[in-house]
């Protein structure tokens, strides 16, 4: 059993760390304050091959695993949760969906591009009237001699408005309930298919949420990525892994709303010494540090057991689950130590409270992952 990195992953920790804070840092509250997409960085973590690292090189990607995955995730979101979000959704959900679940000739045609990074990708599954209860999905896709038309809407989609491609979950057999779900690939630019309404979100705000809209939407035979019917299924699939992601997410947060409370602390002075001079907040420091140490080890022993090839719905639903709500706690903290300084932008604090609360929500919810855990837990 060994808790360390490799000196390879050190590597990688250290060089996605100082590229964060060079290329992304100066730039954080300005992105946020204009809801603007950094697509400078995006393209230069394409570069970095920091868009494909799950991929093998055959594909465009770097051929690492989801230990390095969640390092550089928490890396990228130690300084900016939107970044990290953006490159999450991309890797874990579209990218992995046509790695898991489609057919050599799609992998080259779709993610070569994908994980090198020249295309950015988007996944559509939650529907305005369908959320945690994806059964419920309206959109549908009918069969038309050698093609598919699409009609419906859907909502929540990270990279919405930018993304070149977007992997789409719709209805083929409604009859069959969640064995009715079938996904497809969608390229930006199809007749019948655009995005809509931008959200004007509370955090993460430099990441492009949005509506996509399909009328009519025509897309040949083999943009059908698996098997028909089977799109729920590797949905979930995907979702284990694509909630170590944004486990990953969350602890970068929590990292940053850490360290920024921490030097806070140390800097400002009451009654004539620094306030981390105090039982009151020490203690404060200690339990976010804590709690902070045993999320990690939650996300990498998840991301362990996917590297391995194992089985991690329980797994990577107590990480998501853990990680999200720690990083509520420690923003919480973060401006609390703070102070009223804690509440205006000239301090980091109130960003990191703003942006955590996504990693409770997105990916399912922390009601549905203690759902997910016990599941697992009365089948054993």
């Amino acid at each position: 059993m060994d808790f360390q990195l490799t000196e390879e992953q050190q590597q990688l920790r250290g060089n996605v760390r100082k590229f964060a804070e060079r290329e992304i840092l100066p730039h954080v509250m300005e992105w946020d304050e204009a809801a603007q997409f950094p697509q400078a960085a995006i393209q230069e973590l394409g570069r970095l091959g920091l868009m494909g690292v799950l991929f093998p090189p055959e594909y465009g990607g770097a051929g690492m695993g989801y230990i390095e995955y969640a390092t550089a995730i928490e890396e990228l979101s130690r300084v900016d949760g939107s970044v990290g979000i953006i490159a999450a959704a991309h890797t874990s959900l579209c990218c992995n969906h046509i790695f898991l679940s489609g057919a050599h000739e799609q992998k080259e045609r779709y993610l070569s591009k994908l994980a090198s990074g020249e295309h950015l990708g988007a996944w559509a599954l939650t529907e305005p009237g369908a959320g945690s209860d994806a059964a419920s999905a309206r959109m549908t896709a009918v069969r038309k001699g050698d093609d598919w038309v699409l009609n419906g809407t859907k909502t929540f989609c990270t990279n919405g408005h930018h993304a070149d491609v977007v992997l789409v979950i719709a209805v083929t057999d409604r009859a069959a309930r969640t064995h009715g779900l079938s996904a497809f690939v969608v390229e930006k630019g199809t007749t019948g298919f655009r995005p809509g309404k931008k959200e004007n979100k509370l955090g993460l705000r430099a990441s492009d949420t949005s509506e996509l809209i399909f009328e009519d939407c025509v897309i040949p035979a083999d943009h059908l990525i698996g098997q028909e019917g089977n799109g729920f299924i590797d949905a979930m699939r995907v979702l284990d892994g694509g909630r170590i992601s944004i486990a990953a997410l969350a602890l970068g947060m929590a990292q940053g709303a850490y360290e920024a409370a921490l030097k806070y602390s140390k800097e400002r002075r009451q009654f004539g010494r620094p306030i981390s001079d105090f039982q009151a907040i020490q203690w404060k420091l200690a339990d976010m540090a804590t709690e902070i140490e045993a999320a990690r080890l939650l996300i990498w022993r998840a991301a362990w057991m996917k590297d391995n090839n194992l089985k991690t719905t329980l797994e990577s639903s107590y990480a998501k689950l853990y990680a999200g709500e720690l990083a509520v706690r420690v923003a919480n903290e973060c401006v609390q130590i703070h102070g009223g300084y804690g509440f205006i932008k000239d301090y980091p604090a109130e960003k990191f409270y703003r942006d955590v609360k996504l990693c409770t929500i997105g990916e399912g919810t922390s009601e549905i992952q203690r759902l997910v855990i016990a599941r697992q837990l009365l089948r054993s």
